[in-house]
């Protein structure tokens, strides 16, 4: 990954929420709370079943998701029959994928993590020092902050 983290307010955030002990979706999606008009709880549960690539199951990237439920709140649409909104926002969501997949080699959290095996436990892991050390889940989480937050500077969205 090779792009500074430290240069994205929204990176920080999102990272400095994981290291409270938020999960990865948890931590995007909240990171850009300010754009949004949802509660912090509210958006905490919201986001909270996709952590461990969805319930630890190991599949898609936590911090994917929450980039995309992000996008969705920002950019998405309402209508089960605008067959053009509905085109765009799922062309923003391969862009987003396509963008994370570039700086991480996929967006499947047990290839990001070097796991063999897809589903774990549903206990979720203390979160000690030698977690962090290990896994590389918070430059995850900063990185899909940082892409989402250059995607919103390049896309600006009706609030």
């Amino acid at each position: 990954m090779n792009i500074d983290l430290t240069s994205s307010q929204y990176a920080q955030k999102a990272m400095n929420l994981f290291k409270e002990g938020y999960n990865c979706s948890q931590s995007v999606f909240l990171a850009f709370k300010d754009l949004y008009g949802i509660d912090r709880s509210t958006a905490l549960k919201l986001s909270s079943s996709f952590g461990g690539g969805m319930g630890r199951l190991r599949e898609v990237c936590g911090s994917v998701s929450g980039m995309f439920l992000t996008a969705g709140v920002l950019y998405g649409y309402d209508s089960p029959i605008d067959r053009s909104s509905k085109t765009e926002h799922y062309k923003r969501i391969q862009e987003l994928a396509r963008s994370f997949e570039e700086l991480n080699g996929s967006i499947v959290c047990r290839e990001l993590l070097g796991l063999d095996q897809k589903k774990e436990s549903y206990v979720p892991e203390e979160r000690t020092k030698d977690y962090y050390r290990k896994r590389p889940c918070e430059q995850i989480v900063g990185c899909a902050a940082y892409i989402m937050e250059e995607y919103i500077s390049n896309h600006p969205f009706l609030s």
